[in-house]
């Protein structure tokens, strides 16, 4: 069940405008003030290849992903939102690990930083994608990991409609889904342990995680409420036709995302948003053996 990133295009678009404080506060932490080049892998809309560039004095920002439709995505953003002519920002379309060696070459020389987020987990090979692109840092360069961490929750435990625990089983549909999703990838292979420990064989040294938690307490503002009801009708929705949500589970979904129905959530004033991020950060060796963190 492959993903289409022609159809989620828009979301990633969406999802960088939400997500750009997040961003900006990675980047203000991870860009050091010599870096020259930097390389944002899966790139997606472009949110993290913006906010590192911001935190840049000049140089080069490469915004990679393997889709094009993602990537013209992302240099439609990159075109309406940047124009500080001492930093470039360049799309290029690039497939990891695959085509490291052309990235190498369009590179024209070791990366400062590395920064992937939600990519690497879309590889078959997650090992081979983590150490190729430890190969394009320099001596000192970094390579930030976004994997990882909870995932959103929205909902009170019981929400009167169902079972109770209506969310939990979503994620864990979705987690179903996940496993499905890298079994069919081609050269799926298992990394049975944690993203810091393929830092570490990657031969990064000294490897860090940092989580952020992003909690948003009831009630919620309009916007924020939107955003809500948009992601719980999409994963709704892209659950729907795989057999993973139970029948009882999916109507009780129904009932409370109908907008014209007694039950909507749009009504309630306990919904939330609350989830937590977790960034991996290995140095290349010999570099300051320093947690940046």
């Amino acid at each position: 069940m492959p993903v289409d990133w022609t159809e989620l295009a828009p979301q990633l678009l969406d999802a960088a405008r939400h997500d750009r404080a997040w961003y900006l506060t990675l980047a203000r932490e991870l860009v050091d003030p010599a870096d020259r080049l930097a390389v944002d892998v899966g790139c997606g809309a472009g949110g993290m290849s913006l906010a590192i560039a911001r935190m840049m004095t000049c140089g080069r920002v490469v915004a990679v992903d393997a889709s094009p439709a993602v990537l013209d995505t992302a240099r439609d953003h990159i075109r309406t939102a940047w124009s500080d002519p001492r930093v470039r920002v360049e799309p290029v379309l690039v497939d990891i690990p695959a085509d490291t060696a052309a990235l190498r070459e369009t590179l024209g020389g070791p990366a400062d930083l590395v920064w992937a987020s939600a990519a690497l987990h879309h590889v078959g090979d997650q090992q081979a994608a983590v150490t190729a692109l430890a190969s394009l840092l320099d001596p000192g360069g970094r390579l930030a990991l976004a994997e990882g961490g909870l995932p959103e929750q929205h909902l009170p435990w019981d929400v009167g409609l169902g079972e109770p625990g209506l969310e939990g089983r979503l994620n864990a549909a979705q987690d179903r889904w996940f496993a499905r999703m890298r079994a069919e990838l081609p050269d799926s292979r298992r990394m049975p342990y944690g993203w810091p420990e393929a830092l570490r064989l990657a031969g990064l040294s000294p490897v860090t995680t940092r989580t952020t938690l992003d909690e948003r307490p009831p009630p919620l503002d309009n916007a924020a409420r939107k955003a809500v009801l948009a992601d719980l009708t999409r994963r709704v929705g892209w659950l729907r036709p795989t057999g993973l949500v139970a029948t009882g589970d999916l109507d009780a979904w129904d009932r409370l995302l109908d907008r014209s129905g007694e039950h909507w959530l749009g009504h309630r004033n306990d919904l939330f948003r609350l989830s937590a991020r977790s960034v991996h950060l290995g140095v290349r060796p010999p570099g300051p053996s320093v947690n940046r963190w």
